[in-house]
């Protein structure tokens, strides 16, 4: 299994500002040379395990906000745009890649920006007839993809959000029932709720003071509606202060991000922090379990374990994903070291593309991404009925999933040879460096292929090394 060397430089440098020390004074308490403090925070020297653990014990640091971050996914993103053939003869090492995004992060933004605006160019000369009429507002991202960056590079993390909702759903007694905190919250503002033979979901009559939610749609998804519209009425204030700190491009992009704020939200409150990481160490992350004691659908419960990112107490870093039966993913965060492809799909081979053959059974798998890192991965597919016989069933499938370092603390790794055979999967065909893969639907585009016309392998042509 290949170890990959810890880069913190920014991180040393902010703490240390922080901390109003100088870089002596920074050096000593740390037991290092200046010169070789200077060095890791300017990135020439990785973070020694000596210092990680002085970090710990003089400034109780939680060291795992040195390992996953922002950086490793803005590495993840350059590396796939820098796969385009744009930058076939120009593509940089792995290491200035990561000087980059540890050094000037927001350099590495705007030229992720760029490439964003340039694939949107090409597109739109290659299909000229469907772009005649748009004007230079096309080139930036969609309010969507600005909404979805927005909190991929919060680390799915609100701080201001996740501790507001724990604090309206706790009491003294401990967590309050979730129909009776959110009936009280809305009668203090003289709003009556109703739960209604509608196929609506949730309908706010703003005129009449009145909230109706469908009786047809299941409890953890009429809690859930319940409190997201309790997260409009009642902290409006906070999603504003949290969307002008966003700076968001278009009003689009402000609306849907507060829509996603509220989802946070009620999240936030069915499943408080505190107690919800609680109960995920005790079941050793049992979904079932956790479900039932949250009054949560699977879905929910899986995303929410992949938000357990508060500062000082972190829970196991997951990736989470959802895909639609066509395998494009519809949700996606990692705090993992695992980085899902802005473009396009998820890798064929991931199980997560299987849940939907075994429906109502978790598929485990121990899988290995071509940088050498093993992961503990959970797919299940997930159904969300739409309450009468002619109503559509919406069918995705969901991914769980953690380094396997930490499957002991996971029910799912019982019976698990951790130490067998691992599955090669990797982020999508475009930027996968496998050159034997059977399910490969596409080339690498950072690599040479050869065709021979007398020779066919499983692919009809060879990358070349």
């Amino acid at each position: 299994m290949a170890t990959q060397k810890l880069y913190a430089g920014a991180k040393l440098r902010e703490m240390r500002t922080r901390l109003g020390l100088t870089q002596k004074a920074f050096s000593e308490k740390l037991a290092v040379s200046l010169p070789y403090l200077n060095q890791m925070e300017n990135n020439n020297r990785p973070v020694s395990a000596a210092v990680v653990l002085a970090l710990a014990q003089e400034f109780g640091l939680d060291v795992t906000e040195l390992t996953v971050g922002e950086s490793e996914r803005l590495v993840s993103d350059m590396r796939e745009a820098l796969a385009d053939p744009v930058f076939a003869a120009n593509s940089p090492p792995l290491s200035d890649l990561r000087l980059a995004a540890s050094n000037a992060p927001a350099l590495a933004r705007a030229f992720l920006d760029l490439h964003r605006a340039y694939r949107q160019t090409h597109e739109r000369l290659a299909s000229l007839d469907e772009a005649l009429g748009r004007d230079e507002t096309s080139l930036r991202p969609s309010p969507w993809e600005e909404v979805r960056d927005f909190f991929h590079y919060c680390d799915n993390y609100i701080d201001a959000v996740d501790r507001a909702a724990e604090h309206f759903i706790t009491g003294p007694k401990g967590r309050k029932d979730v129909i009776s905190a959110a009936k009280e919250a809305l009668a203090q503002r003289g709003i009556s709720l109703y739960f209604s033979d509608s196929a609506v979901m949730r309908q706010m009559d703003h005129a009449a003071k009145r909230l109706d939610v469908s009786a047809r749609s299941a409890g953890p998804t009429q809690r859930f509606q319940l409190l997201l519209q309790v997260a409009l009425i009642t902290q409006n204030a906070l999603l504003e202060a949290t969307l002008d700190l966003a700076r968001f491009h278009t009003p689009e992009a402000r609306d849907i991000a507060k829509m996603g704020l509220a989802n946070y939200f009620a999240g936030a409150a069915l499943m408080p922090y505190r107690a919800f990481m609680e109960a995920a160490q005790e079941t050793r992350h049992d979904l079932e379990r956790l479900a039932d004691i949250f009054g949560a659908s699977i879905e929910q419960v899986a995303h929410r374990l992949s938000t357990l990112q508060r500062p000082g107490a972190k829970g196991i870093p997951f990736f989470f994903v959802r895909v639609d039966q066509a395998g494009t993913i519809t949700k996606r965060h990692s705090a993992t070291r695992l980085q899902f492809a802005r473009f396009g799909g998820a890798c064929p081979l991931w199980n997560v593309h299987r849940a939907f053959e075994t429906p109502g059974r978790f598929l485990r798998q121990l899988a290995e991404t071509p940088d050498g890192v093993r992961y503990l991965c959970l797919a299940r597919d997930v159904s969300k009925p739409g309450g009468s016989y002619h109503a559509p069933t919406r069918r995705y499938a969901i991914g769980l999933g953690c380094e396997v370092r930490h499957a002991a603390a996971l029910v799912y790794a019982d019976g698990l040879d951790l130490k067998g055979h691992f599955e090669p999967i990797g982020i999508s065909c475009r930027i996968c460096e496998r050159a034997d893969c059977h399910q490969r639907s596409v080339p690498p585009l950072e690599r040479r292929l050869s065709v021979d016309p007398n020779r066919r392998t499983v692919l009809p042509y060879e990358i070349v090394p």
